[in-house]
């Protein structure tokens, strides 16, 4: 039989958390706040703040007006952010402050923070849940409310880069068997660089441009690049047909102006992998930590939107096969030929060193990348000479 108090309890936990789903799409940015904490002190959770992660994912900015930033490095927070992890700390009043990673799928949204008395296996799955339903709500409100663009900003960004930057998908996306992950650099004054990645059906679909200059034709010739591509993928064409529709389109909009960059498609039961690389650096597989550089390495083509005017020949499809474990990287040539004042490359010794690295101190994917961009970064003394891009796929299929 079931206790009367537990049945209560439950009623009453179902009755406010649909009272929260309705209040949280009813809700402007300004209510938000109120709202959750509403749910939060109902539930004997305390007062809850939402931190979300700024655009160069160095600090956790806060949703609610007068909360301090906090360090994305030097805080508890900012390891829960990083690790994916619930962390707890005690305060001097003897409460508890829990910090909650806010996690869709495989994107980072930044952290949850709930200061409560006490704390116990219930309350904690309650906040766990809590922490997936805010991402959610967040994630499809950011679309349409500005105020998430807002938060996340430190300074102001250039017309181009805003105009890029409306074209690009979330900074990770990934299912059990795939993880793909990009980060991209300078965040404020992106010239041409651009990535890409969605799934359809079983196949993950990776993109990684870079257009000619670094102006608003530049971000353009990238935004069309990156239009013609989705366009080609939505109506079902297979990768050849993808790559001749982007080639058309810039050819007929943009004749002056061209891109390199790589299409590829992995079929994530088996392990497939299909590309298609138009003048761009060739993409890396790290396999067992060791860089397989050349693995991928195939004749050169022309860039994007040539073809007609410098060869008849059709774009080359190439395929290979994964082995459980590898990882892809696409980069743009800013990446490795970033240079420090003594005139010193990164490298690509160094790029793939800091991925393995990383994955070996078993930081999850878009930590690994977190970190190596803020390594180019530092080489530079945070002035990139060039635009920085990279695009990391982590393909773990699940065992027998």
């Amino acid at each position: 039989m079931v206790d009367a108090n537990v049945s209560t309890s439950a009623e009453t936990a179902e009755q406010l958390l649909e009272e929260l789903l309705r209040a949280t799409q009813e809700a402007s940015p300004a209510e938000l706040p109120v709202a959750l904490d509403h749910y939060t002190e109902a539930m004997n959770m305390g007062h809850a703040v939402v931190f979300l992660i700024d655009l160069r994912q160095r600090l956790l900015m806060p949703l609610e007006e007068g909360e301090p930033r906090l360090e994305l490095d030097h805080s508890l927070a900012g390891f829960a952010y990083r690790t994916d992890s619930v962390r707890i700390e005690e305060e001097g009043t003897g409460g508890l402050t829990v910090w909650l990673p806010l996690l869709n799928g495989a994107e980072r949204l930044g952290v949850l923070q709930l200061r409560m008395a006490s704390l116990d296996g219930l309350r904690l799955w309650r906040c766990r849940t809590l922490a997936s339903l805010l991402a959610m709500v967040i994630t499809a409100k950011r679309t349409y409310i500005d105020t998430f663009a807002q938060r996340t900003r430190t300074r102001s960004m250039q017309l181009p880069t805003e105009m890029l930057r409306a074209f690009l998908p979330p900074r990770s996306i990934g299912t059990g068997q795939v993880v793909s992950t990009a980060v991209v650099e300078p965040a404020y004054e992106l010239g041409g660089d651009a990535f890409d990645h969605s799934f359809t059906e079983d196949i993950l679909h990776a993109t990684i441009l870079d257009a000619m200059g670094h102006d608003l034709a530049s971000g353009l010739t990238t935004s069309v690049a990156m239009a013609g591509s989705r366009n080609a993928r939505r109506t079902g064409a297979d990768l050849a047909a993808l790559v001749t529709t982007v080639d058309e389109a810039l050819a007929k909009w943009l004749p002056d102006q061209f891109c390199t960059g790589v299409f590829l498609q992995l079929h994530m039961p088996s392990g497939t992998l299909r590309w298609s690389n138009c003048g761009h650096p060739t993409p890396l597989v790290i396999r067992r930590q060791r860089l397989l550089d050349k693995e991928l390495e195939r004749p050169a083509e022309p860039p994007l939107g040539l073809p007609a005017r410098l060869s008849d020949a059709p774009r080359q499809i190439h395929e290979t096969t994964l082995e459980p474990g590898d990882r892809v990287l696409l980069y743009t040539d800013g990446v490795v030929e970033s240079r420090d004042e003594g005139g010193e490359q990164f490298g690509l010794e160094r790029f793939a060193d800091h991925i393995i690295r990383s994955t070996a101190a078993g930081q999850n994917a878009p930590e690994v990348l977190r970190l190596l961009i803020h390594a180019i970064l530092d080489h530079r003394h945070s002035e990139l000479s060039d635009d920085a891009t990279i695009l990391m796929i982590e393909w773990h299929p699940p065992g027998p």
